[in-house]
């Protein structure tokens, strides 16, 4: 019996016996377990590799072999999950269409077309964004959705970079809700007039016809015109009106009642036959704003005193007479 066990070849025939056994055994094992043989392969491929390898020769390193190729595949992995994103699907910002502006004045009147006698549509308020498609010749702002407003009482702001980069997460604090207050009605208080013509009034349409109550000049719609060439050239409606009242006797002079004529436009005295006739009382308002934008705000005559050395030479009590209608209506306010 020694003999035989020191044979090699009985040894061989014993060691394949044992494998044979042992492989069957494991088999059952994973059936009953509910396995599928097929997707042991590379386990059992490497079992016989090291089956072989107990059997022919020394022992091989296969798990080296399997480590590295374990490593390998990791590392693909993980280099594919930390790709940089792809810069195709990058989205830019489309540049808006239409620039912002921002009014200026007290109030700022919508027209329906590009010039101050056109119909009203629309009032803005100081400070309101507006959103302007185009800007005409004559200096008039088209706005977006439609109306146009007069540029020089609103001032561009500066465009947004669409380019702009923002963090790809923002993380938001939830605040407790609070109670949002019932937004106060903006009111315009009248400024108290002063020398200078170029100036904000701060009038409304309502202080406006307040001042005219109980005069010639009420019901003629006479407040809007006063403030279009405020709005327009910038002249202290304060102003108008007092000059309005001093040269028309408060609208019961004869050149009010048959020309429209309210300041006394190009009158020279006795028949006032060269003076202006208007088609309404309303136009004699615009024509002064015109005339006083263009013959005396420009050429430096800016303040009551210097108007009254042009306008009215003649009268040098005429400056302390408009002034002190401006004073006294500023009180009935």
């Amino acid at each position: 019996m020694r003999r035989l066990i020191n044979h090699p070849l009985f040894v061989y025939v014993l060691c394949l016996t044992l494998l044979l056994t042992v492989g069957m055994d494991f088999l059952a094992s994973t059936k009953a377990a509910g396995l599928n043989p097929s997707d042991l392969n590379s386990h059992s491929e490497s079992t016989s590799v090291m089956e072989e390898a107990s059997i022919l020769g020394p022992m091989v390193p296969v798990h080296l072999s399997a480590s590295k190729s374990v490593s390998k595949e990791l590392s693909r992995v993980t280099t594919l999950s930390i790709s940089k994103p792809s810069q195709k699907n990058k989205v830019t910002a489309a540049k808006p269409s239409f620039d912002r502006y921002e009014v200026t004045a007290t109030y700022l009147n919508v027209r329906a077309n590009p010039y101050a006698t056109s119909k009203k549509i629309d009032t803005k308020k100081k400070g309101t964004v507006l959103q302007v498609e185009s800007k005409t010749p004559n200096g008039w702002l088209q706005l977006k959705g439609g109306g146009y407003v007069h540029g020089g009482y609103a001032q561009h702001m500066p465009e947004i970079d669409p380019d702009r980069k923002f963090p790809d997460v923002v993380t938001m604090t939830k605040r407790p809700a609070r109670t949002i207050p019932t937004p106060t009605p903006v009111v315009t208080e009248p400024m108290k007039p002063t020398s200078s013509i170029q100036s904000d009034s701060g009038l409304s349409e309502e202080h406006i016809a307040q001042l005219f109550k109980g005069t010639a000049l009420a019901g003629h719609e006479l407040e809007e015109a006063v403030l279009e060439i405020e709005e327009e050239y910038g002249i202290n409606a304060y102003f108008t009106i007092a000059v309005m009242k001093l040269e028309s006797g408060n609208g019961k002079s004869k050149l009010a009642k048959t020309k429209n004529n309210l300041f006394g436009l190009n009158a020279t005295g006795g028949s006032n036959k060269n003076a202006f006739h208007f088609k309404s009382k309303g136009a004699s308002v615009e024509k002064f704003g015109q005339l006083l934008s263009k013959n005396y705000v420009k050429k430096g005559y800016t303040t009551v005193e210097k108007v009254a050395s042009k306008y009215c030479p003649v009268n040098p009590k005429w400056p302390s007479l408009v002034k002190g209608i401006m004073k006294s209506d500023y009180k009935k306010l």
